[in-house]
């Protein structure tokens, strides 16, 4: 036999000199849940390893992380009932916790690139991502809410500000008044394709932000749909995204491909809290290999096309590679 493929596979060293794909924790963005209080750090019961952090845990958790190289942090606040109303005014009141974290950690991490979520759910006694009127998910009406929001959120130092939400429109209409009120350098990463997935239930544990009445799938993605992302992306970039996300990852590789073969933008993926779940309950009963099994996901999230990825592993596999 002339050809052998196996030559190229005989050894660590000649493995490594050949692998296609690598990972590396430049690649990562870590998710943090902040809540209000002082000196707390409650763990999320569904995502083993994971915590709700008040400020000044999370700037412990931030330093200890950009030692290990993880450079960017996208930050989710979870809010108490009685802060939440149905416009969520919460989310761009000046002196709301959430906007005074972000402030502090980027005055206290200058180096640290410091991510957004923007969407109405975490504030809205709805559990919605836009405004809901008679149980419809009012669009239009919804980018103002997110308007400010966003505005807020890049007065208080976000690098990156990642709209969730789904609403039609939404990256034109927050590019535009971030530009006018003096943000052109603030990013926006949108969620492009987002599912309405089963794999998101752990963070609505976290976050206590499940929809009070009814579902999402009258704006987030049907999963049997692919070309319908083609249409989100081409939207999204011509309205002036900087990344595209895929959300979730592992259970849509081919989406993350789809928008890496056609459009000349960094594409990110969201490994989802019920990925990481599995996972984590699967080691924990002995069913696999933990770390084998976060490594060969992260890898395969990246060789589908995945430029950034987000997700829980970050500072796990951070350690591992020390």
């Amino acid at each position: 036999m002339l050809r052998r493929p196996r030559r190229n596979r005989k050894s660590p060293a000649i493995r490594a000199l050949v692998e296609e794909t690598r990972l590396s924790v430049k690649d990562l963005i870590l998710p943090l849940f902040l809540i209000d209080g002082i000196n707390q750090k409650v763990p999320v019961k569904s995502m083993p390893g994971i915590f709700r952090y008040s400020l000044d845990q999370m700037l412990l958790e931030i330093e200890s992380c950009l030692r290990l190289g993880i450079t960017t942090f996208d930050i989710f606040p979870a809010y108490s009932e009685e802060k939440k109303d149905r416009w969520a005014t919460e989310s761009y009141n000046e002196d709301t916790f959430y906007l005074k974290a972000l402030f502090t950690i980027k005055q206290t991490f200058p180096e640290a690139c410091v991510m957004t979520d923007v969407a109405m759910d975490p504030y809205s006694i709805d559990g919605h991502d836009g405004l809901v009127e008679d149980g419809k998910i009012l669009n239009d009406e919804t980018l103002e809410v997110l308007g400010k929001m966003s505005l807020a959120q890049a007065r208080a130092g976000a690098d990156i500000i990642g709209p969730s939400d789904m609403m039609d429109g939404r990256i034109g209409y927050l590019r535009r008044l971030l530009d006018e009120n003096g943000f052109q350098d603030v990013s926006l990463m949108s969620y492009t394709a987002k599912y309405a997935s089963a794999f998101y239930n752990p963070f609505r544990d976290a976050l206590d932000s499940a929809p009070k009445a009814g579902d999402k799938k009258t704006y987030q993605m049907d999963p049997s749909n692919s070309q319908e992302a083609l249409i989100e992306g081409q939207l999204d970039f011509e309205e002036g995204a900087d990344f595209l996300m895929v959300k979730p990852a592992l259970a849509y590789l081919d989406i993350i491909k789809l928008l890496h073969d056609n459009f000349p933008l960094p594409i990110a993926a969201y490994n989802v809290s019920g990925e990481y779940a599995m996972i984590k309950a699967s080691a924990a009963n002995g069913w696999l290999d933990g770390e084998r099994a976060m490594t060969e996901s992260l890898l395969s999230i990246k060789r589908a096309g995945a430029k950034v990825i987000l997700t829980y592993f970050a500072k796990e596999f951070a350690l591992l590679q020390e």
